[in-house]
C-alpha cells in the first residue's frame, strides 16, 4: 500500500508491507461468483513456467467450495510438476495424485476473457504424510508461502516484489520475425493513435486496472517491437499470481488482436533483450540490528538489515540464476556491455550493469534485481532471491562489497580491489553452469529443501533438452533417431549432440521457437 507520509529525502511514491493478509479479506462465493461469470479457470504453474488451467463451470466451482465436509478440490496427476511438454523428468511416472485446493484470495475476473474468472491454489497430498502432513514440498506456490512466513516468524521482516514486464509483439515469426514497428526507446513513433500496438497497449492497461492490477505505467522500449508495463508491488506470494495475470492479460489481449507477444530473453544479437527485473524490499528491520559500524562504511544509506539481505542475495546468485535465468535462451542476454545486470556479483547504485541495482531514496529504499527474466517461474525466482537474501539477515551477513559506481566489467584490478570485488563472484555463462552452481550451494537447499532442489535440477536439464528438441523439424528428428537410436531427449546420443542442431539456419529456429513458446 502507498503512504503519503512526508520525508525530506523521499521521491515517488512510498509503499509499505499491508496490514491485513490477503486471506482476511477473502469474500465469499455469492460476491466472487458473479452472475456474470460463466467459468473459472484453476490455474497453476509449473516447475518449467508453463501456465497451465483447468476450466470449471461457475455452477460446478460453486458445488465444489460448498462442501463442507471434505477438501474442496480437483485431482491432478502428480507427473503434472515434472511435465516438460510430452517429456517426463526422472522420478515422476504414471502413478500418484495430488489435490489442487484453490485458494480463493489469489481470485481475479479474467478482464481478458468475458466470463472468466481465475484462481490460483496449493497442491496437497491426498492423505497426509506423518512428517510433513498434506504440504507437497515441491509446490511453488508452497515453496514461496513458506520462505515468506520463516521470514516473518525468524528474522521480523516481510517483503515487497514488483516487476517490469518486458515483451514484443510480433505480427508473425515465420519466415522472419515480424515486428509491429521500429521505433526507439519511449519514442511516441511506437503508439500513435489508430495502430494496432496502441490499442493492444491500452487494452492490456484497462484490462490489468479492472481486474484491481495497479499499472504505474506502460511504455515503449529499446527493441523493435517491444514495450514494458509496470506494476506495483505486492507482499511476495501475491506479486506472483499477480505477474502470472499480467502475463496472461499481455498474451491474450494480443492474440485477441491477431498478434503475438512473447517474453522471449533475446531475439536478435544486435538488439536489447526482454527482461523481468525484479523490485524487492526489505521491511521490518529488527531492533538489534539498528546499527553495525563494521559495514556502515561500504552502504551508509542501508539499513544493517538491507546490507545482510544484499550479501546473502549476492553470495548465492550464481545459484538463484537456476531459478531466475532458467533456460539456455536467458544466457543470451546475460553478457556484459547491455544493460542487463552484467556478469558479476555486485550492486551499484543506479547502476544498471550491477545485477543488483539500488533504487529509491535513502529510507525508503528498493533493489532491482536484473538477471531476471520470463522464462523463469515467478514463484520459484522470488522463492529463491527472498531465500537467499534472508539467509544473510538471519546469519547477520556483513556486506562485503561496496556501491560500484561504474559496471565491475570496466574497473581495473585496482578498481575492483577497492570495492572487495579483487576475486570477483562471477554469474553462471550458460543453463548448465547454473545447475552446477545450485546443485553445489548447500545454503540453496537448506533454504528451498533438499528434495526441491534435487528435483528442479532434474526437471530443468530435461526442459532445456525438450526446448532444443523443438528446432528438429519431424524429418531431422527422425535423422537423429536413426543416426543415434536415442528417442528419449534426456538421453545422450553416440555420434551427435543438439548443439549440432543450433548452429546455421538452426540457431534462427530455435530463437523463432523461444518466441512462440514464450
Amino acid at each position: 500500500m502507498a503512504t503519503t507520509t512526508k520525508d525530506s529525502h523521499a521521491y515517488g511514491v512510498v509503499y509499505q508491507v499491508p496490514h491485513a493478509s490477503p486471506a482476511s479479506k477473502v469474500k465469499g462465493l455469492d460476491e466472487l461468483l458473479t452472475p456474470d461469470i460463466e467459468f473459472v479457470r484453476v490455474q497453476w504453474v509449473d516447475l518449467v513456467n508453463t501456465i497451465r488451467f483447468r476450466v470449471l463451470p461457475a455452477s460446478y466451482f460453486r458445488k465444489l467450495l460448498s462442501v463442507t465436509a471434505s477438501r474442496p478440490s480437483i485431482c491432478i496427476g502428480k507427473i503434472v510438476l515434472g511435465l516438460v511438454g510430452l517429456q517426463v523428468a526422472p522420478g515422476f511416472g504414471a502413478t500418484g495424485e495430488y489435490l489442487y485446493v484453490p485458494d480463493l484470495s489469489s481470485w481475479r475476473v479474467c478482464t481478458y476473457a468475458p466470463g472468466h474468472a481465475s484462481v490460483m491454489g496449493w497442491f496437497e497430498e491426498k492423505t497426509p504424510l506423518p512428517l510433513t502432513g498434506v504440504a507437497v514440498d515441491i509446490c511453488p506456490r508452497t515453496i514461496l508461502a513458506r520462505v515468506v512466513r520463516e521470514a516473518r516468524e525468524k528474522a521480523g521482516v516481510s517483503f515487497l516484489a514488483g516487476v517490469e514486464s518486458e515483451f514484443i509483439l510480433l505480427r508473425g515469426t515465420q519466415p522472419a520475425f515480424d515486428f509491429v514497428n521500429d521505433a526507439g526507446w519511449s519514442c511516441s513513433a511506437k503508439t500513435r493513435t489508430g495502430t494496432v500496438e496502441a490499442a493492444v497497449l491500452e487494452e492490456i492497461a484497462r484490462d490489468l486496472v479492472a481486474a484491481g492490477v495497479e499499472v504505474q505505467m506502460y511504455h515503449a522500449e529499446a527493441a523493435p517491437g517491444q514495450y514494458e508495463m509496470i506494476t506495483g508491488p505486492l507482499p511476495p506470494l501475491e506479486a506472483a499470481d499477480t505477474l502470472v495475470f499480467t502475463r496472461e492479460t499481455i498474451y491474450n489481449v494480443a492474440s485477441k488482436h491477431g498478434l503475438r507477444a512473447t517474453f522471449a530473453p533475446r531475439l536478435s544479437n544486435d538488439s536489447c533483450g526482454s527482461g523481468a527485473h525484479t523490485h524487492v524490499s526489505v521491511h521490518g528491520a529488527p531492533t538489534q540490528l539498528k546499527t553495525r559500524p563494521a559495514d556502515e562504511a561500504r552502504a551508509p544509506t542501508l539499513t544493517p538489515t538491507e546490507r545482510s539481505f544484499v550479501q546473502g542475495l549476492l553470495a548465492h546468485l550464481p545459484a538463484v540464476c537456476a531459478f531466475t535465468v532458467p533456460t539456455s535462451a536467458s544466457y543470451a542476454r546475460m553478457l556484459d556491455g547491455i544493460w542487463s545486470g552484467g556478469t558479476y556479483a555486485a550492486w551499484g547504485t543506479d547502476n544498471r550493469e550491477a545485477p543488483v541495482r539500488l533504487c529509491g531514496p535513502r529510507g525508503h529504499h528498493h533493489f532491482e534485481v536484473k538477471s531476471v527474466d520470463a522464462t523463469a517461474s515467478p514463484y520459484l525466482s522470488l522463492a529463491a532471491i527472498f531465500g537467499a537474501g534472508l539467509r544473510g539477515v538471519l546469519e547477520g551477513a556483513p556486506l562485503l562489497v561496496h556501491d560500484c559506481q561504474k559496471p565491475v566489467a570496466e574497473m581495473s584490478a585496482a578498481e575492483r580491489a577497492a570495492v572487495g570485488l579483487a576475486n570477483p563472484l562471477r554469474l553462471p555463462q550458460n543453463v548448465a553452469d547454473a545447475r552446477k552452481a545450485l546443485a553445489a550451494d548447500e545454503v540453496m537447499k537448506d533454504v528451498l529443501g533438499a528434495h526441491f532442489v534435487d528435483t528442479y535440477l532434474a526437471v530443468n536439464e530435461v526442459s532445456v533438452l525438450w526446448l532444443r528438441g523443438l528446432v528438429l523439424s519431424r524429418a531431422r528428428a527422425r535423422e537423429c533417431v536413426r543416426a543415434c537410436v536415442c528417442v528419449d531427449l534426456t538421453e545422450s546420443c553416440p555420434t551427435q549432440t543438439f548443439e549440432k542442431f543450433m548452429q546455421g539456419a538452426d540457431e534462427k529456429e530455435t530463437v523463432r521457437k523461444f518466441a512462440e513458446y514464450f
